[in-house]
Formats: C-alpha cells, sequence, structure tokens
C-alpha cells in the first residue's frame, strides 16, 4: 500500500506532512517526498528509502509553505530511487498518487505529440503533464480538473497542487480510499484517516468518482460528473481502532471496499507498466529449472494456491501439487530435486504453514512465500518472497490478503511461464495488462453493494447453501462457502460443479440456495447444465456471471449478479468480490459479530 496526505493552512507544512507519513509508513516505505508552493513555485524533497531518510533530507534543505502534499511508497519495478519517487511535478502541477492508470500509453503518446516531456517511467507523470495541459486551453480550474480526471481509467487517489492557485489543494478518488479532514483555518486530506488524526477529529470521506477542491476554510466535494456534492462531516474518537474503521461499521466491509487500492498496489511492486511486463524481485534460484511446485497453506490462503495451481499449469505447463498444511507433512511426500515450494500466508506466523516449509526446506527445494508481513517468520525462513501489499488486515474473515495473494500468484505465475518459454511476450502483455485493468473492475464490482444485500436477505433463514464453481472458479467457490460459514455460522459447501451429480445433489430442495460461479468461459455449457440439473429439484439458483452468462442462463437464475467484461485470467480475483459481500451482508442481517466470529483467530500459532 502506498499513503497519501495533504495539508493547507498550516506553516511549516511540511513537518506535518512528514509526521503524517509516519503514521502511514506501514503502508511502504521504499521512498518518500514531500511538495510544497511557495510563492507560486512547487518545491519538493524526495528520497529513496524509508521515512527517516526523507526527513534527514528535509532537515539539510527545509522546504518552507503552508500548503503541501506527500507520499510513502512501496516497492515498485525496478530498483526504487528519487526519479520514480512521488510527488511528479512538470514545474505547474505536483501530484501523488495511489493506484494504477490503465490508460496511461495512450495519455502519455498524446502530450509527447504536444510536446510534453517525460522524466520518470512510471503512469503516475502522465496525470501531471494531462492537468497541465488542460490548464493551459481551459480558463477555469474546476473545468480542467473535471476535464484532466475524467479521462483517467483505472483505481486511483490523488492529491493535486497547482502552482498558479496557492489558495487550494485538490484530492480525488476512484476505486482508491480517500478523508478530508476540517480544521480551524486549515484542511487535510489523507489516503488514511490515522494520518488526519492528530491534527482533527472532524473527518468526512469522498465516496467513488468524487474529487474535492479545499482551501484553508472549506472544501467544496463534486462527484465524477462534477456536480456539487454534500458528503457527511463525522467527529470521531482519536483512537486508531475508531478512525480505522474510517466510515465503514466493520473493518471487514471497510477491507472489502479498500481492494481496489491494495490490489493496485501489489501489482504496482511487480507491474513494469511502460513495458507491460512482470518483473518479480531478485531470486537465488533459476525458474528455468523448476520441474514442480509444492503450494502449502491454510484456509484461504489455501484456496489462493488452488487458483495458482489452475494459472500455472495452464500457463507455464509445470506440475502443482497444492496441499492444506496442516497435513502435508505427514505423509512425507517425496520432492523432486528442482522443485519449488510455495508458501502463502496472510500473517506470516502460521504453525501450520511454517512446519511443511521448514519440511520442504530440508529436503533442498527452493522456497517461495507470498505473505502480507515482510518481518514474518515465514518470510524469514524463506529464500525469496513475494509481498502482498494489503496493509493490516482487522478483520478475522480475510478478504483483502486473499484477493492480493492472488495477485502476487497470478504474476508469478506469468514470470515463471515466460522463464520457462510456455507463453510470448505477446501474451505476457496481454495477460499483465489483464492485471492492470483488476484494480478498476473490482471497483466496478463494489458497486453491485447494494443489490448483493438485498439477495442476501434470501440466504439469512438458509441452513445450508452450496457453491459450485468449474475451472479457476472453482477455488472461488470454496472461499465463498468459508467466509459464508466464518462469520454467519450457516452450513455452507463449495463444490467442483462437475461432481454435484457424485452426491451434493442429494442435499437440494426448494430450501437449499445454490450459488453458481460461471463465467463465460469454455466451461460454461457445462456450468448452465449444472444449474438446470439444480432447478429441477426446486433449488433457487444465485448466478455470479458476466453479462453473456446472465443472459443466457435467463430465468434459470433466481437472482444474479453481473461480473464486469474482464479477461478470463483474472476473473477469479473480480468474482471473489460478490462473494464476499454476499457472506458480509447475510453476516450483518443475522447479527453476528462480523469482525470478530466465534472460535475464530486471525493467525492460527499453534498446531
Amino acid at each position: 500500500m502506498c499513503g497519501i496526505i495533504g495539508v493547507i493552512g498550516r506553516e511549516n507544512a511540511s513537518s506535518l506532512l512528514v509526521d503524517g507519513l509516519r503514521r502511514l509508513e506501514y503502508r511502504g516505505y521504499d521512498s518518500a517526498g514531500v511538495a510544497t508552493l511557495v510563492n507560486g513555485q512547487i518545491h519538493r524533497r524526495r528520497a529513496p528509502g524509508k521515512i527517516a531518510a526523507l526527513a534527514a533530507k528535509i532537515a539539510q534543505e527545509p522546504l518552507a509553505g503552508s500548503i503541501g502534499i506527500a507520499h510513502t511508497r512501496w516497492a515498485t519495478h525496478g530498483v526504487p530511487n528519487e526519479i520514480n519517487a512521488h510527488p511528479h511535478s512538470d514545474g505547474h502541477v505536483a501530484v501523488v498518487h495511489n493506484g494504477i492508470i490503465e490508460n496511461f500509453q495512450e495519455l502519455k503518446s498524446e502530450l509527447e505529440a504536444k510536446g510534453h516531456k517525460f522524466e520518470s517511467d512510471t503512469d503516475t507523470e502522465v496525470i501531471v503533464h494531462l492537468i497541465s495541459q488542460y490548464l493551459k486551453s481551459t480558463p477555469k480550474t474546476e473545468d480542467a480538473l473535471q476535464a484532466a480526471l475524467s479521462r483517467l481509467e483505472g483505481a486511483f487517489a490523488l492529491a493535486i497542487l497547482i502552482a498558479a492557485r496557492p489558495d487550494i489543494i485538490v484530492g480525488a478518488r476512484k476505486g482508491s480510499p480517500m478523508a478530508v479532514g476540517y480544521g480551524t483555518e486549515a484542511m487535510y486530506i489523507g489516503s488514511d484517516a490515522m494520518a488526519l488524526a492528530p491534527m482533527t477529529n472532524r473527518i468526512s470521506y469522498l465516496e467513488d468518482g468524487d474529487w474535492v477542491i479545499a482551501t484553508k476554510d472549506s472544501a467544496v466535494v463534486r462527484d465524477k460528473s462534477g456536480k456539487v456534492v454534500e458528503r457527511p462531516i463525522k467527529k470521531t474518537a482519536l483512537s486508531g481502532a475508531l478512525i480505522g474503521k474510517g466510515d465503514y461499521p466493520h473493518f471487514m466491509q471497510k477491507e472489502i471496499f479498500e481492494q481496489p487500492q491494495v490490489l493496485g498496489d501489489t501489482l504496482r511492486a511487480l507491474f513494469n507498466p511502460a513495458a507491460r511486463s512482470i518483473t518479480l524481485p531478485d531470486m537465488p534460484f533459476d525458474l528455468r529449472t523448476i520441474d514442480r511446485v509444492t503450494a502449502v497453506a491454510c484456509g484461504t490462503a489455501y484456496y489462493a494456491c488452488l487458483v495458482a495451481k489452475y494459472w500455472i499449469e495452464m500457463l507455464a505447463k509445470v506440475p502443482v501439487e497444492a496441499d492444506v498444511g496442516s497435513e502435508f507433512r505427514y505423509r512425507e511426500p517425496p520432492l523432486s530435486k528442482n522443485g519449488l515450494g510455495l508458501f502463502v500466508s496472510q500473517s506470516g506466523e502460521t504453525a501450520d504453514t511454517i512446519a511443511p516449509l521448514k519440511y520442504c526446506k530440508a529436503h533442498g527445494q527452493h522456497i517461495l512465500s507470498v505473505v502480507n508481513v515482510p518481518e514474518s517468520a515465514i518470510a524469514r525462513e524463506s529464500h525469496a518472497v513475494l509481498p502482498t501489499l494489503a496493509g493490516p488486515e482487522i478483520g478475522v474473515a480475510s478478504t483483502k490478503a486473499f484477493t492480493t495473494q492472488l495477485m502476487a500468484l497470478a504474476c508469478f505465475a506469468i514470470t515463471l511461464a515466460k522463464a520457462r518459454g510456455a507463453i510470448d511476450h505477446k501474451i505476457e502483455a496481454r495477460l499483465s495488462s489483464a492485471l492492470a485493468e483488476v484494480p478498476s473492475r473490482v471497483a466496478d464490482m463494489l458497486h453491485a453493494d447494494a443489490a448483493i444485500q438485498t439477495i442476501a436477505k434470501t440466504l439469512v433463514e438458509a441452513r445450508d447453501v452450496l457453491y459450485l464453481g468449474r475451472g479457476s472458479s472453482y477455488p472461488i467457490a470454496l472461499e465463498g462457502a468459508l467466509k459464508l460459514k466464518e462469520i454467519s455460522y450457516i452450513h455452507a459447501e463449495g463444490y467442483a460443479a462437475g461432481e454435484m451429480k457424485h452426491g451434493p445433489i442429494a442435499l437440494i430442495d426448494e430450501h437449499t440456495p445454490v450459488v453458481v460461479i460461471a463465467p463465460t468461459d469454455a466451461l460454461f455449457d457445462k456450468s448452465l447444465s449444472n444449474i438446470e440439473q439444480v432447478v429441477a429439484r426446486g433449488g433457487k439458483v444465485i448466478l455470479i456471471s458476466d453479462e453473456a452468462g446472465v443472459k443466457r442462463a435467463g430465468k434459470l437464475a433466481t437472482h444474479a449478479i453481473t461480473l464486469p467484461k474482464t479477461d478470463p485470467f483474472v476473473v477469479p480475483i473480480v468474482a471473489t468480490i460478490p462473494v464476499q459481500l454476499l457472506a458480509y451482508h447475510t453476516a450483518v442481517l443475522k447479527g453476528t459479530d462480523v469482525d470478530q466470529p466465534r472460535n475464530l483467530a486471525k493467525s492460527v500459532t499453534v498446531e
């Protein structure tokens, strides 16, 4: 995750901004930067490394000004350096940015044709030049901002300074969160309200598509169409727990809605947007020699391994064994000489995953871990680590940690396939581009929240719920069933749809809802046949599919949740969102403890 903070109306703004970055440092510390505005000129200080490096630089070269923006950033592709650090600026506009701009290549080509010169290899810099271009051609600042923001595709959060407008600071969001803080003759914006906590306890939250122009005395919020809108200002207690929930009643819901941002952050750590290629951290082993992958995890992370099994075997043509950590080592499985042990964990401290890791390591396997805590035991024991930049996940039922695991594993599958010559650059570019669209497609999926809440009402009285899926949707069926069990306490089971006829069909009657994840891929006709079999026995189908699939199913589905159009490769990530929301709203309607469900803990550190 990356962190954003901005301030207007406070002397020595740079000091406040650096303090705010320290509270956001858990979101990233590969580089950081501050920009302030003094006498119509933008001044910047940027430094690779932790925020202490930036603070030391500012101590040597102080930054004046009462208006400024700042950013802390986690590892992006290539070596983190000052050129790629935020804020980016052309002297007229300065921008800090979380997320991914999907259409930056097209915009960059257009702007270069108009004479704009680019310094970095990031997608962020295109925002700077796009806003500058519109400011040149549009007399009114508000109109220029509206025009520029409307052209950005993707999921993002922005803080913007304009040299010619020292009286305003601008914030914007699409998919990624952004809060506005109201002070006394001062205003603040931040990607995390925690950063604003010491400065104000009056917070409002921008809704998706909103952008705000703040002066030192007020804030005017506009929606994506440019219409002025009101967003409620709430007084919050100055505690991390309360403010950490933001405007959400539960951490789980907040973490579901953070997924566009954290998916973008995770991808940016591994994705070169200019080359449309994936670049993993350096690994002390040769991927070309890997002849077998042993993927081990527990609970939700195990289902991420199952999705990875489909991806790796289909793309890289390497056999994958996926197993639950608590069972793996007791079989004393034989391991190949050139095998890779792949271990997935949110906390990096799960005892049932650490033990198999040590077994594989002792038997000569290369060890790669996918973890959300880089300093964890699993990370320390591994030869190489793929970080999932989900940030702290407070809700016991994993949401954003799972989807960021999928993002990291998708990147690994592409890289392994490329290293082994199983795919060419054209296929890599297509798959990488599909991943780049995921944050935005997930943001689109979140707009179905209200409709899914209505569908959840049909599950509240259910005693049993079945989840069905084929191919890479099968693990998502397993994950959907687990989420419902975890937080609503309704018995639910996930099955490969083709297995329904081999036993589970006996459970189906008019009282058993059946959730079917069935995108219109090569397996859709078979899934549709399963749906017909469910309906013939009185079952009520909740279909999760794209527009074409929903149309083909027609009245067979009692309820339908429509997925945005995506490449089949990334459907498992996007389809996870509706099963999360379905479980969440069902649990809320039942009145269970969503964030701390009975008998469960966030990290299981004993066997």
